[in-house]
């Protein structure tokens, strides 16, 4: 049985075109119902534009509270029969309204290993700190900043003084990781 999942990003969307096209070689048994993200006019909404799937942008912004926000992200999971949360590049915490209706079932991914450098700039606070070692976690989304439980991790060298080899080896790592966790999770 196929897996329905939304896609919530806030940019470019590479780790949504890698999960749709781990999807369309047969790697990952899902469907991305819909792409959301809380930045209209995102890259992402280009990427989901190409594949053809239907994406929804909302500005949180427009909304009267968190809640309001989520409450009408919710209508379109519902309408859209979505089973699982895919958070990728998605730079907005999520809250309560959200954390309940799909309780255990959003997932997302951080350019680091966590619990080291959770928030944003993850791979500029591992360059920063000096390591030698930085990598990916995969982990169930809770209400606190990269805090909830670890699914899976990856680990990738830095390139010494040079940000932009670093975030290559840390993205290939993470369109990996993210679809063997996801195959995995709805495997069981």
């Amino acid at each position: 049985m196929t897996t329905k999942i939304a896609v919530f990003a806030s940019g470019s969307g590479s780790n949504f075109q890698a999960i749709q096209e781990a999807i369309e070689h047969g790697e990952l048994n899902a469907s991305v119902a819909l792409v959301i993200t809380d930045k209209p006019g995102a890259f992402v909404v280009t990427r989901a534009n190409n594949f053809g799937i239907p994406v929804v942008e909302l500005s949180p912004k427009a909304f009267e509270n968190k809640a309001a926000y989520e409450a009408k992200i919710i209508e379109h999971l519902k309408a859209n029969d979505v089973e699982w949360i895919i958070l990728a590049g998605y730079m907005r915490l999520v809250g309560e309204t959200l954390l309940t209706a799909y309780e255990n079932r959003i997932i997302n991914i951080h350019p680091s290993l966590l619990p080291s450098f959770p928030g944003k700039d993850a791979i500029g606070q591992a360059m920063a700190h000096g390591v030698k070692v930085t990598g990916v976690t995969v982990h169930y989304v809770d209400a606190g900043m990269d805090t909830g439980t670890i699914i899976a991790q990856g680990a990738v060298d830095v390139v010494d003084g040079d940000r932009e080899a670093t975030e290559a080896r840390v993205h290939a790592l993470e369109h990996a990781l993210y679809t063997n966790t996801l195959k995995q999770l709805f495997e069981q």
